[in-house]
């Protein structure tokens, strides 16, 4: 595809923010827009998407996609950012491995979940991360969360690294925060790490835009006539006119017209829309 509509997969460092990591592709890119489909915390590692001109336009499908997770949880202290970043705001005995093996279950499927204060999560139409740093007393609001699958890799008697599933909108700091409480203790996340973004896992980092499209297994194919196209140019068409498409079911479309790939595609209520032109 061509570079005003590209899908980047990324393995973000360590201790650079997950702005400073786009740097190199909106130099790269320079005129066009550049996105991302969720940030990691500075002192996170793992994999971010990147979205080029416009594939930014998908930014809310991909942002809904699950993601998978190992960390690591320094029991005994919990800081107020609630990474090793902060300062230490609550010390408590340690648990044991008995402790944790118990409570770990508990956090599997649907829950409330209380967000990180240092995070971007806005409060009262104000980002809470700045109302913390300024001192200000803030009440997190819960969302509702569902964490697919959580296990317990290994534990020294003062760190445990976790491996987790979780959707959309979850904090891995409040996970580790809450799983520290309900053992008996109180903890931070020392390291974390991101494996998998929905369909996509850092094994992918090299495919090409198309590739990882198909990956998602939303796209079909719609190869438009000219009839079609023009319907297309002034906006919408009705999917029932289009004979070609590889799967109805499927939600999104790779469309082509003539030789070349002319746009992406979204079927909603019965009718095809061009979220983006190629």
């Amino acid at each position: 595809m061509a570079d005003a509509f590209s899908i980047i997969l990324m393995d973000k460092k360590s201790g650079e923010t997950s702005f400073e990591s786009l740097y190199p592709f909106k130099r790269e890119y320079r005129g066009k827009k550049v996105g991302h489909a969720g940030t990691l915390d500075k002192f996170a590692s793992g994999l971010m998407v990147v979205l080029i001109g416009g594939a930014t336009k998908l930014t809310p499908l991909f942002s809904s996609f699950d993601k998978e997770y190992v960390a690591s949880i320094r029991f005994g202290e919990e800081t107020d950012t609630l990474d090793p970043e902060g300062v230490v705001v609550e010390s408590a005995p340690l648990p044991s491995e008995e402790d944790l093996r118990r409570v770990i279950p508990s956090f599997i499927g649907p829950q409330m979940q209380r967000p990180p204060v240092y995070s971007a999560v806005h409060v009262d139409g104000k980002r809470a991360y700045k109302e913390a740093r300024k001192g200000n007393d803030i009440e997190m609001p819960e969302r509702l969360i569902n964490i697919e699958s959580l296990e317990l890799l290994s534990f020294d008697g003062q760190n445990a690294v976790i491996r987790t599933s979780v959707s959309k909108g979850t904090y891995i700091r409040s996970l580790g925060r809450d799983i520290a409480i309900r053992s008996g203790s109180r903890g931070h996340l020392e390291e974390l790490r991101r494996l998998r973004i929905g369909p996509w896992t850092l094994a992918d980092v090299s495919l090409p835009t198309e590739e990882l499209l198909k990956k998602t297994g939303l796209f079909s194919a719609i190869t438009l006539r000219l009839s079609e196209k023009k319907l297309v140019d002034n906006g919408t068409v009705q999917r029932s006119a289009v004979l070609s498409d590889s799967d109805p079911s499927l939600p999104f479309a790779f469309l082509s017209f003539g030789d070349g790939l002319y746009g992406i595609g979204e079927k909603k209520d019965g009718r095809l829309s061009v979220i983006t032109r190629l």
